[in-house]
């Protein structure tokens, strides 16, 4: 793999700059239209008529609709309601980045895979800066919102489990073609909860009265954070080994805080902004390293990126792991939102 040129840097960061602003273009429009109804309408703008276009990866429907419930559905569904109930943007960015530890927990107990220390350090520490933002949090307003964010993120390393026990995507298509086939299953329960929780009258006023800052933030959502982060982030990985690329996902939350500090003023108290420095320094010791064999932790989604991470073979396997989203060349050949 060659070395990344300078327009290739300048195309990571500016994947970290759309994810990383993408957590407020989606506070944007949810000021005019419910987080549930949202969501659907979010999802038929991906998968349409882009479906018709990507090819779908060899996995079985099965496994495609558990991925998509726990990644698009439950991570999103979760996330979008955390905004909704009050949860910053710019720290939703960075608390959001736990589903890379939370995978690393998960994988460890459902697929027996024995996390390396420096992955036991990077889970403590983070588990260390979520209780310190938590007790931030809890000195100026109610924890509901956050509670709701960290369980989108379980959600999230769940669906990266399942993408992983599903088997290695060597020649079974590209982290977007995962997105937009598994998002299939988005849209219909989405719109079905919406009904539910947010009732026919919401739904018809938002509908009716659209606003222009809803149809901005679907279509930066969509089309900008959904498709074109994928597809420029999937060409990086095509060109350049995947621990060169992945630290780029560190400028996520940079962006993110940046972006909400700007647009709503968001100013995260000391014990928020301690917490989350903890937080991110435990990801970064989990992920910023190579072993002797390199696994990928999280699909690109809302606000983070494939992250690659030491993990040692399960206890009771001597296969060698498979990358868990996109299949890379430079491995056994190797995602958002």
């Amino acid at each position: 793999m060659e070395d990344m040129r300078p327009r290739d840097t300048a195309l990571a960061v500016l994947v970290a700059v759309i994810w990383g602003t993408n957590f407020v273009a989606i506070r944007t429009g949810l000021d005019s239209v419910p987080p549930l109804l949202f969501l659907a309408v979010r999802f038929v703008v991906v998968c349409v008529p882009a479906v018709f276009f990507v090819r779908r990866p060899g996995l079985p429907w099965r496994d495609l609709a558990l991925i998509g419930l726990f990644t698009s559905l439950g991570q999103f569904a979760l996330m979008y309601l955390a905004l909704e109930l009050g949860m910053p943007p710019g720290l939703s960015s960075l608390v959001l980045q736990a589903q890379v530890l939370l995978t690393v927990v998960i994988a460890a107990v459902w697929l027996r895979e024995t996390p390396s220390t420096a992955q036991r350090l990077g889970v403590a520490l983070g588990g260390a800066g979520l209780v310190t933002i938590a007790a931030g949090r809890g000195l100026s307003a109610p924890l509901l919102p956050l509670l709701v964010l960290v369980l989108a993120a379980v959600s999230w390393a769940v669906g990266n489990v399942l993408t992983r026990r599903a088997g290695s995507l060597s020649g079974a298509g590209s982290g977007l073609g995962v997105t937009v086939w598994s998002g299939l299953v988005v849209p219909l329960p989405a719109l079905g909860l919406s009904l539910v929780f947010e009732g026919p009258a919401a739904i018809g006023t938002a509908l009716g009265h659209v606003q222009w800052s809803a149809v901005l933030s679907t279509a930066y959502t969509a089309y900008l954070s959904s498709l074109v982060g994928y597809g420029v982030w999937n060409t990086l990985l095509s060109r350049h080994a995947v621990a060169k690329v992945t630290p780029f996902a560190m400028l996520v939350p940079v962006f993110g805080m940046a972006a909400a500090a700007l647009v709503y003023d968001e100013r995260p108290n000391a014990l928020e902004l301690v917490g989350g420095i903890v937080l991110l320094g435990g990801v970064a010791v989990a992920v910023l390293r190579r072993g002797r064999r390199g696994a990928t932790t999280g699909q690109p989604g809302e606000g983070s990126a494939l992250v690659a991470v030491d993990v040692d073979p399960p206890a009771a396997s001597t296969r060698e792991p498979a990358d868990l989203v996109q299949p890379t060349p430079h491995r056994a050949t190797a995602g958002t939102g």
